[in-house]
């Protein structure tokens, strides 16, 4: 089963971090993502840039409304994601759980049903 793993942080905590905070950081994302390109569950995945860099389009029934910004305004915002492909919703939390930490504050596993781009199922 395809799981979508979304992973959220404070940007502005994230720019306040210092240079050994990131290496720790990067050093735990390379680590997992290593460990699961050779077990085969990891599909795809990618930081994403600062929410100010973000355009939000919402549709309306008179027009279609363009803001700058994220979707929703809050301290946490969607940072990070990984496509996996693993056996069962435990083994998706399991993977979840390791990302968290003093940077990525909450992570959202949301299977993937539509495998669009992605093959089957």
């Amino acid at each position: 089963m395809k799981y979508l793993v979304l992973m959220y942080a404070d940007p502005a905590a994230t720019e306040a971090m210092t240079a050994q905070e990131r290496a720790e950081v990067f050093q735990r994302h390379d680590a997992l993502h290593q460990d699961l390109s050779d077990s085969g569950e990891m599909l795809n995945g990618a930081g994403l840039a600062h929410p100010r860099d973000t355009t939000t389009l919402r549709w309306r029934g008179d027009g279609d409304a363009t803001a700058d910004g994220p979707f929703i305004e809050a301290t946490e915002q969607l940072t990070a994601y990984y496509v996996i492909d693993c056996a069962s919703p435990e083994r998706a939390r399991e993977i979840a759980e390791r990302i968290l930490d003093f940077h990525v504050v909450a992570v959202e596993v949301r299977p993937v049903h539509d495998a669009f781009g992605m093959g089957g199922t």
